[in-house]
C-alpha cells in the first residue's frame, strides 16, 4: 500500500487514517520503526504539525509508541478500544446495571462523609428537580441527573465521582427517550419526587441502608422499563 499525497480537507484526520492503514493492513508490522516526521510530512504533502498529530492520535489508540531518541514504533495491529466510545455504543439497560453497582453503594458513602455543603447542595438539587418538572422532557432528565450527580459527589470519592461522570452521556440520552417513549410525565410531571425527596432525606440523616433501599428500588424500576419490550 503506497502512501500518498492528501487532499487539503481535515488532513490530521486524513493523516491518521493514511498511517493507520499502513498499521493495520500489516504493511508496517509490530516493531516497525515509522519513517521520520519529515519524511512522512513529505510523502503525505502536509506539514510536519499534522504528522504530529497524527502520530499523537495513532499513540492514544494504542498502536504506536515513541522511545527516546529512537523514533516512534509500531506497538500493535489494532487500536485499542476507547472507553468512552465503548459507552457511546453501550445499551442504556447494560449502563443501568454498572449504575446500580456504583451508585448503590456511593449512596451509602454519602450519608456516611456528606458535610452540610454536601447537603445543601442535595437540597438545592432536589429544588431544581422539581422547579425542573414544569418544562421539557430534557430539562427534567437533566435536572435528575443532576440531582444524582449531587448524591454521588457526596460520597467524596473521586474515583467513583470520575466514573460516574462518564456515564452520564449514555444516560442522559437513555432516559429522555425512555420518559419520551413510554410517557412517564403525562400524568406526572415530576415523575419520582416522592422517591427523590425520601433519598435525599436518607442521606441527610445519615441512614445510608434506607438511602440504599430507596435509591436500588428507583434503579430497579427504571431498568425494568429498559428491559421491557416495545410495541
Amino acid at each position: 500500500m503506497a502512501l500518498g499525497v492528501l487532499r487539503p480537507t481535515s488532513l490530521v484526520d486524513q493523516a491518521t487514517r493514511r498511517l493507520r492503514e499502513q498499521i493495520t493492513s500489516g504493511e508496517w508490522p509490530v516493531g516497525t520503526r515509522l519513517p521520520g516526521e519529515t519524511t512522512l510530512a513529505a510523502t503525505l504533502g502536509v506539514g510536519r504539525s499534522t504528522v504530529r498529530e497524527a502520530l499523537r492520535a495513532l499513540s492514544g489508540a494504542g498502536l504506536v509508541q515513541s522511545r527516546q531518541g529512537a523514533g516512534v514504533f509500531v506497538i500493535a495491529m489494532e487500536p485499542t478500544q476507547d472507553w468512552r466510545e465503548v459507552l457511546r455504543r453501550a445499551a442504556v439497560a447494560d449502563i443501568y446495571e454498572v449504575r446500580m453497582l456504583m451508585e448503590v453503594q456511593a449512596v451509602r458513602l454519602a450519608a456516611q462523609r456528606r458535610t452540610d455543603l454536601e447537603m445543601n447542595s442535595l437540597r438545592e438539587a432536589l429544588d431544581r428537580r422539581r422547579e425542573a418538572a414544569t418544562g421539557s422532557d430534557e430539562a427534567f432528565v437533566d435536572a435528575d441527573i443532576a440531582l444524582h450527580v449531587a448524591v454521588v459527589a457526596a460520597a467524596r470519592n473521586p474515583v467513583l465521582d470520575g466514573l460516574f461522570t462518564e456515564f452520564v452521556p449514555t444516560l442522559r440520552r437513555g432516559l429522555i427517550e425512555l420518559v419520551e417513549l413510554l410517557g412517564l410525565r403525562a400524568a406526572d410531571v415530576n415523575h419520582g419526587d416522592a422517591a427523590h425527596a425520601a433519598l435525599v432525606d436518607a442521606v441527610v440523616v445519615g441512614d445510608g441502608e434506607r438511602a440504599s433501599e430507596i435509591l436500588r428500588a428507583e434503579l430497579e424500576q427504571t431498568l425494568a422499563l429498559l428491559r421491557a419490550p416495545r410495541t
